[in-house]
Parts: C-alpha cells; sequence; structure tokens
C-alpha cells in the first residue's frame, strides 16, 4: 500500500479521543505484522484502548522513535463539505479528520516501512503510536513507562505533530484544570437564604484575569510568540433560571509555560483563591484536566544537528502549540518536533494536508533509515 492508501484506511477510523481504539491499533499492528516488524500493543489503564510501539531493526541498540498520536478531535462541526471519515481528493489536497493532525505522520511512517525493512538496519527505527494525546497527552506516559523493556534507550524521539516538515526545538508546557462551586439554591427573592455559586464563582474568576495580566510581564522567553506564559479561563458554566439561586458554577482554565516554569504552579493562585470560599460555606472541587511539560531542545544537541541534516533546513526554536515531546525529555530521551501539515490546518472543518507533504515527510523518514544503515 502506498501513503495515499494508507491515509485512507486511517481517516476511516472515527478514532476520536476517549473512546476506544482497537480498530485503528487492531488495523495498524496487523499491516506492520505484513513486514515481519515487531509490534506490541500496549492496553492503557482504562481497558478499552491502547498503545502501539513497533521496531524495525535491533531492539537492544540504541535507535530512533518515531512518535505520533492515533486519536483525533471531534468532527460534528456543520460546516465539512464532506464525510470527515471519508478521505477525500481534490488535486494535491487530502481532506478528512485528523489528515493534518496527525494521521498524516503516521501514513508516512507506515508507508515508509518497506523500504526500511529492506536495509537491515544497523541502528533501529520505533513506531511509538499513542492514544488521547487530544485530551491531554494520557496516552504517551504509559508507553514511555514501558521503554525499558522494549527497547535500548533511544537516541532521541521526533514527534510528528504537523510542523510543515520543519524540525522545532521547543514548545511551551500546559496545564489545565476545572474548579467546582458548590452553593445552596433558593428562590431569587431570597438571596439571604441561600448561596450563589455564580457569584462566588467572580471571585476566582477574577483572579484568573489578574493572574493572566500578572504573567504579561515575565519572566519571559523570545523564542515564544507571546514570549511569556499565559493564563486563560475557557469555559463558564452555572445556574438553571434566572429566578433561582445558582447551587453550582464551573470554571475549566489552563496555563501555558515558558520553559523552566512549571505550568502547575500558575494556577496554583486561583486554586487558593477558590479553596479560601470554603470558609463561606461553599464546597469546592478542583479537578486537574490535563498536563504536560515544555520542551527545550538545545540548539546543539545531536538530534537537531540531525534534522537539520535530514530537512535542510536549521530547526525553529519554538511553537506556540503543545505536544508530547516534553513528556519524553523528562523521561530523559532527546525530542524534537517534525511532521508534515500546518497546525493552523487542524482542528477545523475541511482539515486537510498535501500529497506533496506526505512524499516529503516519507522521503525524511526513509533517509534516516540510511542513516541509520550506514
Amino acid at each position: 500500500m502506498d501513503v495515499l492508501e494508507i491515509l485512507d484506511r486511517l481517516v476511516a477510523f472515527p478514532s476520536v479521543a476517549g473512546r476506544p481504539n482497537g480498530d485503528i491499533a487492531g488495523w495498524i499492528e496487523a499491516h506492520l505484522a505484513q513486514h515481519g516488524t515487531q509490534v506490541t500493543l500496549l492496553p492503557g489503564p482504562e481497558g478499552d484502548r491502547s498503545n502501539l510501539f513497533a521496531t524495525i531493526g535491533p531492539a537492544d541498540v540504541p535507535g530512533y522513535i518515531l512518535s505520533g498520536h492515533m486519536d483525533v478531535v471531534p468532527a460534528g462541526e456543520p460546516q465539512w463539505s464532506s464525510d470527515p471519515f471519508a478521505l477525500r481528493r481534490e488535486g494535491e489536497h487530502l481532506y478528512g479528520r485528523g489528515t493534518t493532525d496527525m494521521k498524516g505522520f503516521l501514513a508516512a511512517a507506515l508507508a515508509a516501512v518497506p523500504h526500511l525493512t529492506k536495509l537491515r538496519l544497523a541502528r533501529p527505527i520505533h513506531l511509538a503510536f499513542s492514544y488521547d494525546e487530544e485530551v491531554g497527552c494520557r496516552g504517551v506516559p504509559h508507553l514511555i513507562a514501558r521503554l525499558p523493556e522494549l527497547c535500548a534507550k533511544p537516541l532521541g524521539a521526533i514527534i510528528g505533530e504537523p510542523s510543515g516538515m520543519r524540525a522545532v526545538r521547543g514548545h511551551k508546557g500546559k496545564a489545565a484544570a476545572r474548579v467546582t462551586i458548590r452553593g445552596r439554591a433558593g428562590h431569587s427573592s431570597r438571596p439571604d437564604l441561600g448561596l450563589n455559586a455564580i457569584h462566588a464563582m467572580a471571585d476566582v474568576l477574577s483572579a484568573a484575569v489578574s493572574e493572566a495580566e500578572r504573567l504579561t510581564h515575565g519572566p519571559f522567553d523570545p523564542a515564544f510568540e507571546p514570549p511569556y506564559s499565559s493564563l486563560q479561563a475557557g469555559v463558564v458554566a452555572g445556574g438553571q433560571s434566572v429566578n433561582i439561586i445558582p447551587d453550582t458554577c464551573t470554571l475549566d482554565l489552563e496555563a501555558r509555560a515558558i520553559p523552566g516554569v512549571d505550568p502547575a504552579s500558575l494556577l496554583a493562585p486561583v486554586k487558593a483563591r477558590a479553596e479560601a470560599l470554603a470558609a463561606d460555606g461553599f464546597r469546592i472541587e478542583w479537578t486537574p484536566m490535563s498536563a504536560y511539560p515544555a520542551l527545550a531542545l538545545p540548539q546543539d544537541a545531536d538530534l537537531a544537528t540531525l534534522l537539520r541534516e535530514l530537512t535542510g533546513e536549521a530547526p525553529l526554536a519554538a511553537v506556540s502549540y503543545g505536544t508530547e515531546a516534553g513528556l519524553y525529555q523528562v523521561a530523559g530521551f532527546d525530542a524534537i518536533i517534525c511532521g508534515p501539515g500546518d497546525i493552523g490546518r487542524a482542528h477545523r472543518p475541511d482539515e486537510y494536508i498535501l500529497a506533496s507533504e506526505l512524499a516529503a515527510c516519507q522521503r525524511m523518514i526513509e533517509a534516516l533509515g540510511t542513516r541509520c544503515a550506514a
């Protein structure tokens, strides 16, 4: 199968994050097995979804990981011009959910496998495909924890998120949480008898806005846009009717931190303000939703040099979006981003990738194989 046929099959799996992924993981496993590749499915603690790890070449020698995620965001937007889970081609454009983020990279890696198996690699190339990346990188930590039993310590991991095939050395870390305030309902004519959860949340929201403003004053890292850490409130929900004292209100917020700053620490002042409301009789719940660390690969790292040689361009210092790369780095592996497509096309109707971008990615992976065979 060529890369377009593989992408067609991958897009057809509606592998939305947070749902079972046995169909897509099983198909990839069977496809790789046809080429004599060592494949291991790694069930996660949820019991209905798995990571996948495969090795081409000797597993007991340090090599390189090609890392991607099998899940996609939902595709319920009415603006889609065609079925988002049926690949549609118009010239160079290939439309479908996940084409860019990031089944295009998976397809290019899988299409390169027959070539890699013929090279008799001296250093292995591993495929590490995770689940539930789109809901907070939930699957890949379980995969990373199993690496010591699956292979020799890798020389580096290439995370194939869409970067226009330009390698990227850094991204911000992220932490997201939900605050739930529970008060006491009642008739709006007697506010003295209730506890208004929305009014209480206004205090928490004010703290979030204040922290967001404070972060604009630094610390700074000029590699990023914006060059400082950030915090935002994304969703507020509460209340039933204007004449009912609302007894519940929730706030979803996130922080994005430059390297060297713990993203969870940026949420701490907001959490403290929320917990202080318990003194007024409110019940407070703080629920972490997702977290991943920043990525900061040195400019002179061997992996950065390798990607510069493979792509013909110097790696970018940083991008604004986040990936699983930071988790590999925290675990002790050098990591870098490099994949086909443009992040601006992801998570929107009529997501697409170009056939030429897939071909460029496959060439890069096959060139890596030639290096590993030398």
